[in-house]
């Protein structure tokens, strides 16, 4: 009985360890004070934007950072903690949780695991401010076409200036 308790536990540091080194952010929060509604609202706000929210015994959470090689966020892991994770956006649990935690007084962010390295609530707070990624690669095509747009306009009015040019000289 005891064996399997603790190769369950051994799975649970695991599957969290994985998580932590895998996932391009990692979050972790306290939501010490919030309703099962307000949980319920930030849980299918993290959904919409593709982020697992998950609770685990801090005592796991602590065995699987250090394991991970992110003994810094151990500091981090204490009263009642939730851990947002992202494998494809960066940005999403950040700001989804930034966001949230305006409005929620009792959200409180704490640390996280940003494309490997451990960062704190300034870092946190500055990822929120950055749009999705669908948002960024807009803005990127953007600045890409600026160019473009602007050879191209310069191209169109020299074209139209000589098609000008021979119809004046007809008329005279």
């Amino acid at each position: 009985m005891k064996e399997a308790v603790l190769e369950s536990k051994k799975a649970l540091v695991s599957e969290i360890q994985s998580k932590m080194t895998n996932c391009e952010s990692t979050v972790v929060v306290e939501y010490r004070g919030l309703s099962v509604a307000e949980v319920t609202e930030l849980r299918r706000s993290l959904r919409a934007e593709g982020v697992e929210f998950k609770v685990y015994k801090n005592s796991m959470t602590q065995r699987a950072a250090e394991a991970a090689g992110f003994s810094e966020l151990t500091e981090q892991l204490t009263g009642p903690n939730a851990i947002a994770f992202s494998e494809e956006d960066a940005v999403a649990p950040s700001r989804v949780l930034a966001k949230f935690a305006k409005t929620h007084d009792k959200l409180v962010l704490k640390g996280a695991i940003v494309e490997g390295k451990v960062v704190g609530v300034d870092t946190i707070k500055e990822l929120s401010s950055l749009p999705n990624r669908e948002g960024m690669l807009s803005m990127l095509l953007s600045c890409l076409q600026a160019p473009v747009r602007s050879f191209a306009c310069a191209v169109k009015a020299v074209a139209d200036k000589d098609a000008e040019a021979p119809a004046a000289e007809a008329a005279e």
